[in-house]
C-alpha cells in the first residue's frame, strides 16, 4: 500500500511537470517564432485557386470536425450511464490534442518530403512552417496548402478517438492521452506518409484508398483490437446503454459528417466529389437496411442500435472506394461489410476479449472488407485515375495490391499499437483500479457525473 501510495505521488509529480514543460514550451516558441522557425518561411507569392474548390472544401473540413463529437455521442449512448461523460470527454480530448500535435509536428511526419517512402521529414513544416495560403498541395493544387493541411488534421482526429470504444470503461484518462500522442506519431502517420504521400509506399504500389480505409479505419481496428487484449476485461462486461437516443444522433453527425469525410477527399468541388456523395449515401442506406434485415432473419428485433451500427459500418466501408466505385457497386458493398460485421460481432470470442463497443468488428473488419472491395469494383468509367481495374472487370492487380497493403497495415497497427500499449502501461498504468472502474470513470477521473 505504501509502495502504490508512492508511486501514484511520484507519477504525479512528474505528470505536472511534464505539462508544465510543454505548456511553457509553446509559449516560448509560438512567442519567438518569427525567429526560431524563420528557416523556412511561407512563399510570398499568390496563387490564383479555385473559389469554388476552397469554398468547398472550407465546409467539408467543418463536416469532418463534426464527425468527432458525433463519435462522441455514438460511443457515449452505448457505454453504462456512470461512463458517459469519460468516453465522450475522450473524443472531444482528440480535438484539442490532435490539433495542435498535428500543427507541431504531425503534419509534417505525414505529408513532408519523403523518407524512404515511410515517413515524411517534419522539419521543414514544424509549426505549419511553409504551409501557408499562397501555395498548394501537388495533389490539391486548386485549394491554399493551408486548408489542406487542416482538412487533413480532421482524419488524424478522428482515427485515435475511434480507438476509445474498445477500451471504454476501464482506461486512465492520462494513459490514453499518451498513447494518443504516439499512436499518431508512430502508427498514424507512417500510415498516412505511405497511402497519400505521391512519394508513399503505398501510394507508388498503385494502392487506392479515397478517404481511409487503411489510415483510418484500419489502424483504429487493430489498435482497438491491441488495446483490448492488452488491457483485458472489464469486471462487468455487461451494462445497460446510458442512452440509445445519443446513439441515434451521433449516427446522424457521423453519416453527416461523413460527407466531408468521402466527398471531400476529391480535394475540390467537382464531379468525383458528388460521385463520393452519392456512393457514401447509398452504402451507408444498404448496410443499415442490411443489419436489421439480418438481426430479423437471425430471429432477434429491429433494434435502434443495429441500424445506427449498421448505417457507420457501411460508412466505413465505402470510404476506401467512395470515388473509385459506381452506385450499384456501393450498394454491394454496404450490404456485404454489413453482413460480414454483423457476423463477426456475433461470433467475436467475447468472453476472451473485451472489445466494448465492437471496434475491431465494425471498423475494422468493416475497413478491410471496403478495401478489398475497392480492388474488386474500382472503374476507370467512375475515376480516370484508375490504372488498373478491379476484379471484377477482369483485372488481377489492383487486388493483389489491395490485398499486400491489407497485410502490412494490419500486421503493422495490430503490432506497434500493442507494443505502444506495453509502453505507455511502463510509464502511467493504462488501466483504473477496480474500486474506480467499480465508482465509474465519470467520478474517478474527472469528477463529474449525469
Amino acid at each position: 500500500m505504501i509502495l502504490y501510495f508512492c508511486r501514484n505521488l511520484i507519477l504525479n509529480n512528474m505528470r505536472k511537470i511534464v505539462l508544465s514543460i510543454l505548456l511553457l514550451s509553446l509559449l516560448v516558441v509560438t512567442l519567438f517564432s518569427t525567429s526560431i522557425l524563420s528557416a523556412h518561411p511561407i512563399p510570398a507569392e499568390a496563387v490564383a485557386f479555385d473559389t469554388g474548390d476552397t469554398a468547398w472544401m472550407i465546409v467539408a473540413t467543418a463536416l469532418v470536425l463534426i464527425m468527432t463529437p458525433g463519435l462522441g455521442f455514438f460511443y457515449g449512448g452505448m457505454v453504462g450511464k456512470k461512463n458517459v461523460i469519460s468516453t465522450m470527454l475522450q473524443s472531444f480530448m482528440a480535438m484539442i490534442v490532435v490539433t495542435v500535435l498535428w500543427v507541431v509536428i504531425g503534419f509534417g511526419l505525414s505529408f513532408g518530403p519523403s523518407i524512404g517512402g515511410i515517413i515524411g521529414n517534419p522539419l521543414p513544416n514544424l509549426f505549419f512552417q511553409g504551409v501557408g495560403t499562397n501555395t498548394a498541395w501537388s495533389l490539391a493544387p486548386t485549394v491554399p496548402f493551408l486548408l489542406f493541411a487542416l482538412f487533413q488534421a480532421k482524419f488524424a482526429i478522428i482515427t485515435p478517438a475511434l480507438i476509445t470504444g474498445a477500451f471504454a470503461e476501464r482506461i486512465r484518462f492520462w494513459a490514453y492521452l499518451l498513447f494518443m500522442v504516439l499512436f499518431i506519431i508512430l502508427v498514424y502517420a507512417p500510415l498516412c506518409h505511405m497511402t497519400w504521400h505521391p512519394e508513399g509506399l503505398f501510394f507508388k504500389m498503385g494502392v487506392l484508398d479515397f478517404a481511409g480505409g487503411t489510415v483510418v479505419h484500419m489502424s483504429a481496428g487493430w489498435a482497438a483490437l491491441a488495446g483490448a487484449m492488452f488491457l483485458g476485461k472489464r469486471k462487468a462486461q455487461k451494462s445497460n446503454p446510458a442512452r440509445i437516443t445519443y446513439v441515434l444522433l451521433g449516427t446522424g453527425l457521423l453519416w453527416f459528417g461523413w460527407f466531408g469525410f468521402n466527398a471531400g477527399s476529391a480535394l475540390g468541388a467537382n464531379g468525383l466529389a458528388v460521385q463520393a456523395l452519392g456512393t457514401t449515401t447509398v452504402a451507408a442506406a444498404a448496410a443499415g437496411m442490411a443489419w436489421v434485415f439480418l438481426d430479423k432473419i437471425l430471429g432477434h428485433k429491429l433494434s435502434a442500435m443495429g441500424a445506427c451500427i449498421g448505417t457507420v459500418v457501411g460508412l466505413v466501408a465505402i470510404t476506401p472506394a467512395a470515388g473509385f466505385v459506381s452506385m450499384p457497386h456501393a450498394i454491394f458493398i454496404g450490404i456485404f461489410s454489413s453482413i460480414v460485421s454483423n457476423l463477426v460481432v456475433s461470433t467475436f470470442p467475447k468472453g476472451k476479449i473485451d472489445d466494448a463497443l465492437d471496434v475491431f468488428a465494425c471498423h475494422g473488419v468493416g475497413g478491410m472488407t471496403g478495401m478489398l472491395l475497392t480492388g474488386v469494383f474500382a472503374s476507370k468509367a467512375v475515376n480516370s485515375a484508375v490504372t488498373d481495374q478491379g476484379l471484377i472487370f477482369g483485372e488481377t492487380t489492383l487486388f493483389i495490391h489491395q490485398l499486400t497493403a491489407l497485410i502490412i497495415v494490419s500486421v503493422f497497427a495490430f503490432s506497434a499499437s500493442y507494443f505502444l500499449f506495453f509502453i505507455v502501461n511502463k510509464i502511467t498504468p493504462l488501466r483504473v483500479s477496480e474500486d474506480k472502474e467499480e465508482l465509474g470513470l465519470d467520478l474517478s477521473q474527472h469528477g463529474e457525473f449525469l
